[in-house]
């Protein structure tokens, strides 16, 4: 695993990388998009609350640009470090090791997104 230099050119990149899948896979984006919406819309769990079990699987799962988009969409709910921190001990919970390997990633993709909102 090599490290991320900017989560920021990362997000950047995967969402200008997806362009074609957006033209020639118009149906399915709309459907991811779609997916998306609903599951993040407020209900008994708020957006943020939901962002966090995003991120928390995106750690499990070691997804570097899934780290991106959360850390990005956290920061923009208002996502505390503290709140941030303890979902990422649930995630090292949920996924030993690596989970903890890729928590300091997670972390280092909140700090960045916080300090550029912050500015």
């Amino acid at each position: 695993m090599t490290a991320i230099a900017s989560y920021t050119d990362l997000t950047r990149d995967v969402s200008r990388n997806l362009t074609a899948l957006r033209t020639h896979n118009a149906e399915v984006m709309q459907g991811f998009g779609a997916l998306s919406k609903a599951a993040l819309a407020p209900g008994a769990l708020d957006e943020k609350t939901k962002e966090l079990i995003a991120m928390a699987i995106g750690v499990a799962a070691r997804c570097d640009d899934c780290l991106g988009f959360h850390a990005k969409a956290l920061v923009r709910l208002g996502a505390t470090p503290e709140e941030f921190r303890e979902m990422l001990g649930v995630a090292v919970y949920m996924g030993g090791g690596p989970s903890l390997m890729y928590a300091a990633h997670a972390l280092a993709a909140y700090e960045e997104f916080a300090a550029a909102a912050a500015g």
